[in-house]
């Protein structure tokens, strides 16, 4: 199934309630590219009918986790803030007011609080993110929470090419992204590929 299929088969099950689009996958599998290009699919089809909720809004600040010992492991499941996301989902599940919500700056390194506004009448929500699949507490509480889960499957080889791309990207020299992508990212691609529940729809890529 490709991006406008997924469009498509979103729009056929709209019902009277807000639907909300769970689309996970390991670190560098191309969720937010993915959730971006549904969320214009949609709104080719119909202006104004999908927004974007990004999980990674919801990373802990780095000084909370250099004061835990976690900044090293930023992006592992422990460095989110699961409690506060599996609230604002409820909230915008709800539909009955605007939710303000967070958004990583990946250049920054920082999350920017109150950076995005959910509109109360946009019928579809999508949110993006690593773990929000994974089988373990408090990641399986978000479970309830969605009416259509995706997950995008990329291989390890790909993954490590694009992770270690990212770092480079971002002022790395090549010795010091390959070590980011392999002692943090690459294990945390490997969490999420054995841990996650099985999705309604796997897309691979790669």
């Amino acid at each position: 199934m490709q991006t406008e299929e997924l469009a498509d088969h979103i729009l056929a099950r709209l019902g009277p309630a807000r639907t909300i689009v769970a689309i996970a996958g390991a670190p560098g599998a191309g969720k937010s590219t993915l959730a971006e290009a549904l969320c214009a699919a949609l709104d080719r089809r119909q202006a104004g009918v999908a927004a974007v909720m990004p999980m990674d809004g919801y990373h802990l600040d780095n000084a909370l986790l250099d004061a835990r010992g976690l900044r090293a492991r930023k992006g592992s499941p422990p460095t989110f803030d699961v409690d506060g996301l599996a609230r604002d989902l409820a909230r915008v599940r709800a539909a009955d007011r605007p939710v303000i919500v967070p958004v990583f700056d990946r250049d920054l390194d920082l999350a920017r609080a109150g950076a995005r506004e959910i509109a109360p009448e946009v019928p579809v929500i999508v949110i993006e993110g690593n773990y929000l699949l994974l089988d373990q507490e408090p990641w399986r509480a978000l479970a309830p929470l969605f009416d259509l889960t995706v997950f995008v499957a990329v291989p390890e080889a790909e993954l490590e090419r694009r992770l270690i791309a990212r770092w480079l990207h971002h002022g790395h020299d090549p010795e010091a992204a390959r070590a980011r992508a392999l002692g943090n990212d690459i294990p945390n691609a490997r969490l999420v590929a054995a841990g996650s529940r099985a999705a309604d729809i796997t897309l691979r890529q790669g």
